[in-house]
């Protein structure tokens, strides 16, 4: 792994732990072994180091979800495996967790990767819906649209319940409920 990469991963790795504030350009030097000096070879500072590591995240994130979402089955078992993926559930989701931080949120280049992820994900899983309703396979009813948003808010807020009750149980309660809702949209059960 080249200088570069080490400290966009470390960046990525103390982001999804600390938050933007918490993460200083000391912490990802002493994280990725790299010096002062190398680090503002490659970047010009934190911001423009953060948003690459969340550039990168964001790209990691959807490559996890296309492996469900654009798989085999039918439009019902790619949603449903996505949402029941495996998942670091107390560690909240690496984007998600971004958008509660008021400093990516105040600065458009940092907020960027994380509105596009999400904007990515309910796109593809209202795809994936319409598809399952092309096939005769889901009921006609609310807009995609609306439905894969609502899916992205369960397991966004699945994230938040957990964390609250150190215990990952909240989200898996929120997912097989979500499931549920979707296995209901079924023409044939």
């Amino acid at each position: 792994m080249d200088t570069s990469d080490r400290l966009i991963e470390s960046t990525q790795e103390l982001l999804w732990e600390r938050g933007y504030v918490g993460t200083s350009p000391k912490a990802i030097q002493q994280r990725s072994g790299v010096g002062q000096g190398s680090m503002y070879h490659h970047f010009r500072g934190k911001p423009d180091l953060a948003a690459a590591a969340l550039r990168r995240s964001a790209e990691q994130l959807r490559e996890l979800a296309e492996r469900q979402l654009g798989g085999p089955g039918t439009a019902f078992e790619r949603i449903a495996n996505y949402l029941g993926r495996e998942r670091e559930v107390l560690r909240g989701c690496r984007i998600g967790r971004m958008a509660q931080d008021p400093e990516v949120i105040a600065d458009p280049e940092l907020r960027a990767p994380v509105e596009e992820t999400f904007e990515w994900l309910t796109g593809r899983i209202a795809g994936v819906i319409e598809e399952g309703r092309a096939a005769g396979e889901l009921r006609p009813g609310a807009p995609a649209a609306e439905l894969a948003r609502a899916l992205t808010a369960v397991v966004q807020g699945g994230y938040v319940l957990a964390r609250a009750a150190d215990s990952a149980e909240p989200f898996h309660q929120a997912v097989q409920g979500a499931i549920a809702l979707l296995r209901s949209q079924l023409t044939e059960d």
